[in-house]
Parts: structure tokens; sequence; C-alpha cells
């Protein structure tokens, strides 16, 4: 969701009241009641010609989706045309069965550090099944709070982890008491592997990276090639064609950018430059050059925020991307 769009949704909860914008938080995830709720915190006065044009916009995105509806048959039929059977179960499965695993959603709940210390004492194989049912931003999170050791040796089952049995989830429900739900209708799990591994790390400092893939290296060489060539790393900016790279900029700030470019290779930021207009990089320049040194930590952050955004568009289908997926100093 954008920045546009979470403010126009803590605009127009505002409007509704508190009983109804109660009612909406239950529908809502984790980051989305995080963003929404920062949002509304920051708004200090409304004007009724804003809350009228939140309203309004509202109301039409409805009235154009109204008559807009897919049976389960249909949407079944439609995937496994576009993905094939395989793939297409596995999308259905995450659809139609997204509530299984109710005890994965309160998880996703915790903050990092607490998720990290109800589970760091589990074996790594219980573990890396956890956290291959999270999204990968607060999986890396989680596992930042791991000792080294524990979390290479994470790392690398979820590397090789093909699939969570229905029996597999039951055990580990009784074991970990209400962490997971267990589900007669569960199918396999189609979670792990290669490319959850990389976008884990992905979300990693460079020096976690670079001591996780080392470990997994030594463990199985042609395993450590195989995600890091998933991986897709900031400076792959590069090998993104110039199209997808406008469409980034729109949804990028350009404070976040200015931050998240101090450092890259100057081909970098002339692909950046290039696929703005002429004010706009003049701009953007001039920002560059009066930013003064910069924590790595920070521009790490930053680049994991534009990461972020990078990669929900690919989801979305709006970009393609190439391929490959916190140390203290300054930038200059």
């Amino acid at each position: 969701m954008s920045d546009a769009g979470v403010h126009r949704s803590a605009v127009l909860l505002f409007s509704l009241g508190q009983a109804h914008a109660v009612e909406v938080f239950k529908y809502l995830g984790p980051k989305e009641v995080q963003k929404i709720s920062l949002a509304m915190a920051a708004i200090n006065n409304l004007s009724h010609e804003e809350i009228d044009k939140v309203i309004s916009q509202f109301r039409e995105e409805c009235q154009a989706r109204a008559s807009i509806g897919a049976s389960d048959e249909y949407l079944r039929n439609v995937l496994v045309e576009a993905l094939g059977p395989d793939k297409a179960a596995n999308l259905l499965d995450r659809i139609m069965q997204g509530n299984d695993h109710s005890g994965i959603e309160s998880l996703k709940w915790m903050d990092p550090s607490s998720a990290s210390d109800l589970i760091r004492n589990e074996h790594p194989q219980i573990i890396a099944t956890i956290l291959v049912h999270l999204d990968p931003d607060l999986a890396s999170s989680i596992l930042a709070y791991f000792p080294e050791r524990l979390r290479n040796e994470v790392l690398i089952r979820t590397a090789t982890l093909e699939g969570v049995q229905p029996q597999a989830l039951r055990e580990l429900n009784d074991v970990l008491t209400q962490l997971l739900s267990g589900s007669d209708r569960l199918k396999k799990s189609a979670a792990g592997g290669v490319g959850m591994t990389a976008e884990i790390l992905n979300f990693m400092g460079n020096t976690v990276e670079a001591s996780a893939l080392n470990y997994i290296r030594e463990y199985d060489p042609e395993l450590a090639q195989r995600i890091q060539d998933k991986m897709f790393v900031f400076e792959n900016l590069l090998e993104v064609d110039d199209r997808s790279i406008q469409t980034i900029l729109r949804e990028v700030q350009t404070d976040s950018l200015v931050v998240a470019l101090k450092g890259t290779s100057t081909e970098l930021k002339e692909k950046i430059f290039r696929n703005m207009s002429q004010r706009a990089a003049e701009m953007l320049r001039d920002d560059l050059e009066a930013k003064g040194p910069v924590k790595l930590s920070e521009v790490e952050a930053e680049q994991k925020e534009i990461l972020k955004v990078v990669r929900k568009l690919a989801d979305d289908g709006q970009i393609v991307l190439g391929s490959k997926g916190g140390d203290e100093g300054l930038v200059e």
C-alpha cells in the first residue's frame, strides 16, 4: 500500500467512526494495522473537503469493483490456465485455506524479539518450519536475534525444506502449544526452499548475509550458489529495464532515495537520473551532494525499504526484475 493509500485509509477510518473502524481493523493484517494506525496518529486536523474527497474516491472504487466477482471454480480455471496445475494448486491452497495457520497469524503480531525468544530453543528444523510461513522481512528480523551458528543452521534447513506435511504441522502444534494449528483439510504446504531463503537473506545486513552464505557453502556449495542466484540486492537495479525503473521511482519517496543511493555505484546513480525528468534529476543530484555522510546501517535500511516496494511491484506484475539478492560506518 502506498503512502497516499495509507493516508486515505486513515482518513476513511476516522470518518467511519470508532465502532466501524474497529470492525475494519479485524480484517487487516499486522502490517496494515501498524501503518494505518501510525497514519491516524499523525493526523491533526481534517477539513470537510478532504474527508468528502476520500469518501468519494472510496465510493467510486467500490462501484467500479462491485460488478466484478469470481467464483472459486472460475478462479481455479484461470489460475490453472495461466500457471499450470502445480503452481495453481499451491496458490489456491494459500488463498482458500489462508486462515488455517492461526498460530502463525498470532506470531505475526508479536515483535521480532519476543517471537525470537519464543522459538529460539526449539530444534533448528522446527524453527525453519515456522519461519517459512512468515513474511521474509519478519523472518529475517527474528533470525537477527539468534546466535550466528543457530541462525546459519536454520537457514540451511530453510533452504532444503521442500514442504510441510499436515501431520508435521499437527505435531508442531502440539510442541509449540497453539503456535501452529493443523487441519485435515491442509495439503502439503508449499513453503521453504531456495527462493524463500534468498528472500530472507535479502532483508539481512551484508555481514550476516555473507556469514550465512559462507556457512551454507561449506555445507553444500551448489546450494549456496542456487540461493545467491535467487537473491536480489539494491545494486541489481542496474539489471532492471528503464520502464520498470520509472514505475519504481513513482512509488519511492525522494528522501528515501537520497539516502539509499549513498555509496552506490556511479552506474546505478546514472541509471536512476536517466529515468527521471531533467529537473527532477538535477534536484536529486543537488540533494545527494548536499547530504552529508550517512551511516551504512541507515543506507541499508532505506535500500531494504525500497526493495520491499520493488518486490511488491514485481509480485503484482507491474515490473520485471533481473536477478540476485549492518555494518556500522559512514558512506560518503
